[in-house]
């Protein structure tokens, strides 16, 4: 919980970024880690949390600054909830969490074709609790969300903040297997 906390907006400006909810924090904390976090590593030999919680305070102020400065790009406190503020529920009363990460073993291979693809394909083929991932062009990081409500399973590239869908539940894409597009990935990768 302790990298999942971990903000240097919250360090650098002195926000706390402790759950008002904790218990609700943790429930939500562990669908995402052991549903879609754990599989994550365990593929891939590792993955980097870049953020995961925000206390509303902290997404608040973020997104209170992103016409200043894109750094800070936070949804609204009623968009985050569910997503990077893990102890508020969503309008729908259902729960979530949202984490971004970085998987380095795709590093070398993103830098030399500079395609989130193959890795956003894998996903869709191996994770089956995943609610959504969106891909930003640094580092091929994305956000990753577990959700206990109704999803589609949607991926998407964030495009300038401008999202791209690839696929979701219900398109020809979705349903069939991608296999060729990620057949490189290392043997733990059926």
């Amino acid at each position: 919980m302790r990298e999942m906390l971990y903000s240097e907006v919250a360090n650098f400006h002195g926000i706390a970024n402790i759950p008002d909810d904790p218990e609700l924090a943790i429930a939500a904390g562990k669908q995402l880690c052991g549903l879609v976090l754990e599989p994550l590593y365990i593929a891939f030999g590792g993955i980097v949390v870049r953020s995961a919680y925000r206390s509303s305070a902290v997404n608040e102020y973020c997104h209170q600054r992103l016409d200043q400065d894109a750094a800070y790009y936070c949804g609204s406190n009623e968009y985050s909830a569910a997503r990077h503020i893990w102890d508020r529920r969503d309008a729908s009363g259902y729960m979530g969490a949202t984490a971004s990460v970085v998987v380095p073993w795709y590093l070398e291979d993103f830098a030399r074709h500079r395609d989130y693809r193959p890795l956003a394909w894998w996903i869709c083929d191996h994770l089956e609790h995943y609610a959504e991932a969106v891909f930003f062009p640094s580092l091929c990081a994305f956000n990753i969300r577990w959700y206990e409500g109704p999803s589609d399973r949607a991926i998407y590239k964030d495009k300038v903040n401008e999202d791209v869908l690839l696929t979701r539940r219900g398109l020809p894409s979705f349903e069939v297997s991608h296999r060729e597009e990620y057949r490189h990935f290392p043997g733990a990768c059926p």
